[in-house]
């Protein structure tokens, strides 16, 4: 039966500390359901033997969570707007740069906070503050307030959820769970973007005939550019 000590061997702590970073300073951690990777974490905090003490989770995860937004601040305040047309962010989706960007007009700065507890948003956070040249100092005060709220307190309730009898004696389905909402949501990700490749090309059959559209067709747009 899977134990504490398999994942433990497998991930460990410097495994979900790396993924938090990753989420938000590399753009790659947004396939990983970060709230439930650290809740499940606390939950077998609780677990005996424990799978880590529980303050080094609530100490080292706000600390990767906030040295991850300063990585993608960066990241934004030196690409800029080349970013979003990278493949990352095609991986990520547009909607969830859409909602970003609805985020930023309507709370400002504060947006920074309240993203961490958003999937996904909170990948784009720090790389919009960048690239808009966002005051730093403020960025950096909201981010790790953010990252101290929800880097500390999601597994500090799963290590009180944790406590629990009932959730002591099925703590390996708990785990298993857990671990399904990480790779369940990744494997459905890669088949999703397979299957856009594999229906972008259109057959060798149509080509010919869309190469054959009169080149009147673009004029519009090309005068409306030089307007």
């Amino acid at each position: 039966m899977f134990d504490v000590h398999m994942l433990l061997t497998t991930f460990g702590l410097a495994g979900i500390l790396g993924i938090v970073f990753m989420e938000t300073g590399l753009l790659i951690g947004f396939i990983f359901p970060g709230d439930t990777l650290l809740f499940t974490a606390g939950i077998m905090a609780a677990a005996d033997p424990p799978f880590t003490p529980l303050w080094t989770l609530m100490v080292g995860i706000p600390i990767a969570a906030a040295l991850g937004d300063q990585l993608g601040f960066f990241i934004g305040r030196k690409a800029g707007p080349r970013i979003l047309r990278s493949r990352v962010m095609r991986w990520i989706g547009p909607e969830a740069v859409e909602k970003t960007d609805r985020f930023f007009d309507k709370y400002g700065v504060v947006t920074v906070l309240f993203a961490r507890f958003i999937g996904v948003v909170r990948t784009v956070t720090p790389v919009f503050a960048g690239f808009s040249h966002m005051n730093h100092r403020a960025f950096t005060l909201y981010s790790a307030l953010g990252s101290t709220l929800w880097g500390a307190g999601i597994p500090f309730l799963g290590y009180m959820l944790g406590g629990v009898p009932f959730v002591q004696e099925f703590l390996h389905w708990f785990i298993i769970a857990g671990l399904a909402t990480v790779f369940v949501p990744m494997a459905i990700k890669i088949i999703r973007l397979w299957w856009k490749n594999r229906g972008a090309a259109p057959p060798e059959d149509e080509a010919p005939e869309a190469a054959a559209e009169p080149e009147a067709a673009t004029e519009p747009a090309t005068s409306d550019v030089v307007k």
